[in-house]
């Protein structure tokens, strides 16, 4: 009887207790990160802003003013993949190695192994649900109504209201599964040599193990990318780039090296 090699799967990494110290922790390092490289942050900042400004101004010239508010509540969704670079940055920092461009942007290729891209096309098939479920919503509450998409007076309307509490609940849930999917499994397909999936799997782990910590990081990641956006974005310049950093020291707390 032969002797059968079975390559064993990727351990998935025993996560340390966080408390709520870190997260004051993770934003003052954060800061510190952006204060000591900020041309990184401002480029970061700069490709996410302008990906909003486009949006903003496609959805209007498309005369369907009502489709800003779905998708600017998912468009926060896509920060962690804009602070990708920022996790390379704070990793440097952290080894003490030099801060070059080259390989800050080739973080966004995470290990070259495409690993970090299977991530992002998760998450892309997951908006794009959120979008779909936004508008099987619309037409349950607003049917009736012969009100059609390119009228923002109907948000003001009791079917309009109604429809932006559920709305804003099943949005909120799809925003914790991406949450929990992303926070830990992005600075970790960066740094370490990893599937998606155990990446994933991980993250989801993190969260779950530290629910309130990470519950309360997640209200503060959207409370602060939302009203960083109200100001024509300009917020996120600084916003972002310090939560992308911060997102690295909690990693890094939750899963040391």
């Amino acid at each position: 009887m032969s002797d059968m090699s079975v390559e064993a799967a990727p351990a998935i990494p025993q996560a340390q207790k966080l408390q709520k110290s870190d997260l004051h922790a993770a934003l003052k390092a954060g800061l510190e990160d952006f204060k000591a490289a900020p041309a990184f942050g401002l480029f970061f900042a700069l490709v996410y802003v302008l990906g909003g400004l486009g949006l903003w101004f496609g959805i209007g010239a498309a005369g369907q003013p009502v489709w800003f508010i779905p998708i600017a509540a998912g468009f926060p969704l896509f920060a962690p993949f804009a602070a990708v670079g920022l996790y390379e940055v704070s990793r440097r920092r952290e080894a003490g190695e030099a801060l070059y461009w080259a390989p800050i942007l080739g973080a966004l290729r995470g290990k070259g192994d495409g690993q970090l891209a299977l991530v992002a096309v998760g998450v892309l098939l997951i908006f794009g649900f959120w979008i779909i479920l936004a508008r099987g919503i619309f037409a349950i509450f607003m049917a009736r109504s012969g009100v059609g998409f390119e009228s923002i007076g109907l948000l003001f309307s009791v079917s309009g209201v109604s429809m932006l509490l559920v709305g804003t609940l099943v949005g909120a849930i799809v925003a914790l599964v991406l949450f929990s999917i992303t926070v830990m499994s992005l600075p970790m397909l960066v740094e370490r040599e990893v599937d998606f999936v155990t990446a994933m799997i991980t993250s989801v782990q993190v969260v779950r193990d530290n629910a309130e910590v990470m519950l309360i990081w997640a209200a503060m990641i959207a409370g602060l990318l939302i009203a960083a956006m109200i100001p024509a974005f300009l917020g996120l310049f600084v916003v972002l780039p310090v939560l992308g950093h911060a997102t690295w020291h909690l990693y890094r707390s939750a899963l040391p090296r």
